[in-house]
């Protein structure tokens, strides 16, 4: 893995040794940025990354020109992992890394308490084979209207074989794409 563009183009990630995490591929990252492009995102915008893992989203947002990433961990070795890759890219000073179950906690607004304009959320896929209404997703996002700005974009990687609700409360689906196993949906908080 490794950041694909910006200002830290190039740098490689450093990875855990494990078999339980799902890194996105450079070709997919690259494409789910340029989707995002299209909403003028990340430049400038105050970013969560939930489920972060080593924070390859979170770091490539950054080095696009995100203001500030907040990366949400549940598992400390992976933290350890996480810190390193920060302190490599030297976005200390830009981001915060927070011990959490992102199902229970959501974003926590850490940064000048602004609401975040783009939230990454990569559970595990068994994570979101439910998503209807109920589900775990589902009150995930019940936290993160309260954590996201209006017209704030969550985009929320899955299985291929699974399909998000159009609606989730306050967000809407946008779109949706699909590049090999895994699918991107993206929703868009709407205006109160």
């Amino acid at each position: 893995m490794r950041i694909v563009a910006g200002s830290k183009r190039g740098m490689r990630l450093l990875s855990p040794k494990t078999r339980d995490s799902r890194p996105i591929t450079d070709r997919v990252k690259e494409s789910l940025f340029s989707v995002l492009y299209k909403y003028d995102l990340p430049g400038g915008a105050v970013v969560a990354d939930l489920f972060c893992g080593v924070g390859s989203l979170g770091l490539e947002a950054l080095s696009r020109g995100a203001e500030f990433v907040t990366f949400v961990e549940r598992d400390a070795k992976i933290i350890v992992t996480l810190n390193r890759n920060i302190e490599k890219a030297d976005f200390v000073g830009q981001s915060k890394v927070m011990r959490a179950n992102a199902f229970k906690a959501g974003a926590p607004v850490v940064f000048e308490q602004r609401e975040y304009g783009l939230v990454f959320v990569d559970p595990p896929y068994a994570a979101t084979s439910d998503v209807q209404a109920g589900s775990r997703l589902d009150r995930l996002l019940d936290l993160l209207h309260q954590q996201v700005r209006d017209d704030g974009i969550v985009v929320v990687r899955t299985h291929e074989r699974i399909s998000l609700l159009d609606e989730y409360g306050e967000f809407g689906m946008v779109e949706r794409r699909q590049w090999g196993t895994m699918a991107v949906t993206i929703l868009r908080k709407m205006p109160r």
